[in-house]
């Protein structure tokens, strides 16, 4: 009953993505962070129909990903708790400068 259940779950999710890629969004509002100039790099975002989100850069507007919802939500509470937060690199794969 279960493989079933995860099925179903696949197939929904597969044919929502379907429906969102389908989607016309030559006319949509992009949106970015207050403060940030034209000229500067950016992630940008466009509010789809059923709550759903594209998001590109500034510097390959050509390359939109879209997420459901859900998806949205998921990212952006995710964002929230820090899941996203970048840990400090270490200068030279880890080793003194020299």
């Amino acid at each position: 009953m279960a493989e079933a259940e995860d099925k179903d779950v696949k197939e929904r999710k597969e044919r929502e993505k379907n429906e969102l890629y389908a989607l016309d969004i030559s006319g949509v509002e992009w949106h970015s962070a207050p403060g940030t100039e034209e000229h500067e790099e950016r992630v940008e975002i466009a509010y789809l129909p059923g709550g759903a989100v594209a998001m590109r850069s500034s510097l390959d507007p050509d390359t939109v990903l879209r997420y459901t919802e859900a998806e949205w939500q998921a990212f952006v509470l995710g964002a929230r708790d820090g899941e996203f937060d970048l840990e400090p690199a270490p200068h030279n794969g880890g080793l003194p400068a020299e």
